[in-house]
């Protein structure tokens, strides 16, 4: 069971300098790890990218979800990361650390050196970088991320594991390639013209999101998911029953597949928003911290 979240690479078209961008981005990242996301997804927006495009979107939340001791080695100095100081921590332990303490605890790192005899040496945020074995199912490179599971601190005593790498990943990726992955979950669009969130559509949505995973997608300020996708706004409301119908079950049952674009359901979970717009980062805690919520 997977959470992943779609932003597109519009998502800082309002942004007045880059600064305010960075920051913009950095709220991003902070409700995905928020909210558990396994994935951070960056789909293309062209026609809505004002001074900055994904590439500075991608590169920024990729840095913000790069544990701290790692950024330096992996990303040096660019011109995309100047205002990188305003990002806001994201305090993930998968990010800090604050795991490793424990005997078999797992932390990120990187190859510096490729050494004789099967070693590497990998900085992996301790004092200094550690001389480690590859096993022999595993292939490593100068420069590659790795996992490392720490046992002990002092002395140090690690591993490589074959093993995927904690935290929040970031990617680059086209929406409806996002959308038909097998490990999509369900499908959901957000748009204030979608179905309005209710507590009893909220529980069985939840119970659903919780056996199956789900992968979230959000629009931009001033240029909302379905204007991307070209598709009617009368259209996405009806895609999960009315309260009015006789068979309660069936009014609230709510998950249908087949809405429009390659979506399994169109959500609206600020159905009584006080502003016109709301940005993506609002909108990313509002409907994460009502699909967070659990059965019982």
């Amino acid at each position: 069971m997977t959470v992943s979240v779609l932003v597109p690479s519009s998502l800082v078209r309002e942004a007045e300098d880059k600064r305010e961008a960075t920051r913009k981005i950095g709220y991003v990242a902070r409700a995905a790890t928020v909210f558990r996301a396994d994935r951070l997804g960056v789909f293309p927006d062209p026609e809505g990218e004002e001074k900055w495009g994904g590439g500075f979107v991608s590169t920024v939340l990729n840095y913000a979800a790069t544990p701290p001791y790692l950024r330096k080695e992996v990303f040096g100095k660019r011109d995309e990361l100047e205002y990188a100081g305003v990002l806001p921590p994201l305090r993930a332990p998968s990010l800090t650390g604050s795991e490793s303490e424990g005997s078999g605890s797992l932390r990120q790192g990187i190859v510096t050196e490729v050494g004789p005899e099967g070693r590497v040496r990998v900085n992996c945020g301790l004092q200094h970088p550690i001389s480690l074995v590859v096993p022999p199912e595993m292939e490593v490179g100068e420069g590659e991320r790795v996992t490392v599971r720490i046992s002990s601190r002092s002395p140090v005593r690690a591993k490589l594991v074959d093993e995927p790498l904690s935290g929040l990943s970031v990617t680059r990726t086209d929406l409806p390639a996002a959308l038909d992955r097998d490990d999509a979950g369900v499908r959901i669009g957000t748009s204030r013209h979608g179905v309005e969130l209710t507590t009893r559509r909220l529980t069985e949505l939840v119970g659903r999101t919780g056996r199956d995973g789900m992968t979230v997608a959000f629009g931009a300020p001033g240029r909302g998911l379905p204007e991307m996708l070209d598709l009617p706004t009368e259209t996405l409301a009806h895609e999960w029953p009315s309260d009015d119908r006789e068979d309660e079950a069936d009014a609230e049952s709510g998950v249908e597949s087949g809405a429009p674009g390659r979506f399994d359901l169109w959500l609206n979970a600020v159905p009584n928003q006080g502003s016109e717009v709301v940005r993506t980062e609002e909108a990313m805690f509002a409907t994460l911290g009502c699909l967070n919520l659990k059965e019982k």
